[in-house]
């Protein structure tokens, strides 16, 4: 049952002149300062939720984002900044870019911020998506089993790390500890310090083709999954083998337990103007995944995601009115939005998890507009106790 309702913000700054017909997207450049907004829209944005009842603010980790898309290159410590204005509200991680880090680094600071916000901060992890970021980190990118091997080892890593009180590892890509003299015994183990005092970790990551290799990964490790921006036939396949691979590893779920469903939406009075609204969000949004192999709208950018598949993004294209009816994107009034979310509530019970997304391309106005309008008029339909605007 649907009982647990949170944001997404990858950390785009306000734009100017959105949509297809716009400004292209290598043909923006923003001054540091505006760049540097994105993280007091944050602060806003989290305020804002702590207020209205949310219970969880996902944040992105991305580097580079002159265009000013993506400007948020630090998700523990922006979360542990973030805690201090509120008091109930979690942050989660969606992604720490696990090929980006060194494994014990981010072992380290995640522990830090698990202790000092109280366990308010829930971890998450991705294998990237950028070639210039994940590539200039000195991380294979293009080399998609390469960069999937490394994030496998990183994550074992990171795993042992915390839950083991001392640990070893021997793998491809690190041997830890290094075999090295130490205050006069031979090194063969080390502890990491902290380590999270909330165990065990609970860990998420985004489900983007739904291979079954994924998926057995998530599930022999327990991860939860988030499925964003996925037109519907899809996500009734990915509920379905989650839950399958789940049940390889002896775990019986619910359909739709352990995931979160995110939605790109808009919704105003009545639904011409809620699609009006939308639709420039929407080419904004299309304008930055295309050229990234980042839609999940057909079966021809199914077939190939990420770097590789930015050609067949591209061809495919992306209309507008075919994307709504496939609802990976959504717009309507607030009844028409909680009987959307009824719909969904019945096809997967064991869904908790709903998280509203913000767009790029819309501004923190419009978006703060979204939060208020969602609390107000479609979280009581899925609470006992109505939220207070």
């Amino acid at each position: 049952m649907i009982s647990k309702f949170d944001s997404l913000y990858a950390g785009h700054t306000d734009l100017e002149n959105v949509g297809y017909g716009g400004t292209p997207i290598n043909d923006r450049r923003y001054s540091n300062a505006h760049l540097a907004t994105a993280l007091h829209k944050a602060e806003a944005m989290a305020k804002l939720m702590d207020e209205l009842g949310y219970h969880c603010f996902w944040m992105a980790e991305h580097h580079f984002q002159r265009e000013g898309y993506e400007c948020i290159p630090n998700l523990l410590m922006l979360s542990l900044w973030l805690a201090q204005y509120t008091t109930k509200l979690k942050f989660g991680c969606g992604f720490n870019v696990l090929p980006m880090w060194h494994p014990l680094r981010l072992a380290e600071d995640f522990a830090m911020a698990d202790i000092l916000t109280g366990g308010r901060v829930i971890f998450g992890i991705g294998r990237g998506y950028h070639t210039r970021e994940v590539e200039t980190f000195g991380a294979p990118m293009q080399d998609a089993e390469a960069n999937r091997e490394l994030f496998e080892e990183q994550f074992e890593i990171v795993m042992k790390a915390w839950h083991e009180a001392s640990f070893s590892h021997q793998g491809k890509h690190y041997t830890l500890p290094p075999a090295v003299p130490y205050r006069g015994y031979q090194l063969q183990e080390i502890t990491l310090v902290p380590r999270p005092l909330h165990l065990p970790v609970e860990t998420w990551q985004p489900i983007v083709s739904g291979s079954q290799r994924g998926l057995n990964f998530m599930a022999r490790h327990g991860i939860k999954g988030m499925i964003l921006g996925t037109a519907t036939e899809y996500v009734e396949r990915w509920m379905h083998l989650y839950q399958e691979a789940h049940a390889r590893h002896g775990r019986q779920l619910q359909l739709g337990e352990n995931l979160g469903l995110g939605l790109w939406c808009y919704m105003d009075e009545t639904h011409e103007k809620a699609k009006r609204a939308l639709q420039p969000i929407f080419e904004e949004h299309v304008k930055f995944a295309a050229p990234l192999g980042m839609l999940r709208y057909n079966d021809q950018q199914m077939a190939a995601t990420g770097p590789g598949g930015v050609a067949r993004h591209i061809a495919a294209g992306a209309n507008f009115e075919e994307v709504l009816e496939k609802q990976a994107w959504f717009c309507g009034t607030p009844a028409e939005t909680v009987a959307y979310l009824q719909e969904i509530e019945a096809r997967y019970p064991g869904l908790e998890h709903i998280l509203l997304g913000f767009p790029m391309g819309a501004s923190l106005s419009q978006f703060k507009e979204q939060l208020a309008c969602f609390a107000r008029e479609v979280m009581p339909a899925f609470k006992k106790t109505a939220v207070g605007v």
